[in-house]
């Protein structure tokens, strides 16, 4: 059983959504019940191939060619003056949480993010109960930049995230041979 990250693709999209559909996995997310393997099949398919000039990235994690989990970095919005920033969003299956599936996707997009795509600033929300995602993103260097009080609702009753932040950990300056 080897792990192995790759672009998602839109054959990933009944595995999502089924991944999608455990209520222990939607209800840490911002993702409604009942996933669609079709809608799933067309924000893919928006991805791929990536857009000009985008510095999207979804990776799958894939466990014996079939993806377990799924993570994201997504711009935060059109405008000009953040687009040093990008959002995070990372999912994995229940039965392999827990056994570094969430890592391996965190470490390859942090590198992406990094090294690659000249992102300053990543942010997320997290569920305020959510320990074991928040430990995840410590251990990544994001911090808590606040709380947001009945920010979703989850399972009928109204509940606050955390926002973290991760700033990229040697930001990048103009050489000496810039002068």
């Amino acid at each position: 059983m080897k792990l192995t990250l790759r672009r998602v693709k839109p054959a990933d999209a009944a595995a999502i959504a089924e991944q999608l559909g455990d209520p222990d996995v939607f209800g840490g997310t911002l993702q409604l019940p009942f996933a669609s393997e079709e809608m799933w099949a067309q924000r893919i398919a928006g991805m791929n191939p990536p857009q000009p000039g985008s510095n999207e990235m979804v990776l799958a994690a894939v466990l014996d060619g079939q993806p377990v989990g799924l993570a994201g970095l997504h711009p935060v919005g059109p405008s000009v003056r953040r687009r040093h920033a990008m959002g995070l969003g990372i999912t994995v299956a229940k039965p392999n949480q827990g056994q570094g599936v969430g890592q391996a996707l965190m470490t390859a997009l942090l590198d992406y993010a990094d090294n690659w795509a000249q992102v300053l600033r990543i942010e997320l929300t997290v569920y305020h109960d959510n320990q074991r995602a928040i430990r995840l993103y410590e251990r990544h260097g994001f911090g808590p930049e606040g709380r947001l009080k009945a920010y979703a609702l989850r399972n009928g009753a109204y509940e606050d995230v955390v926002t973290m932040a991760r700033l990229h950990p040697r930001q990048p300056l103009l050489g000496a041979s810039a002068d």
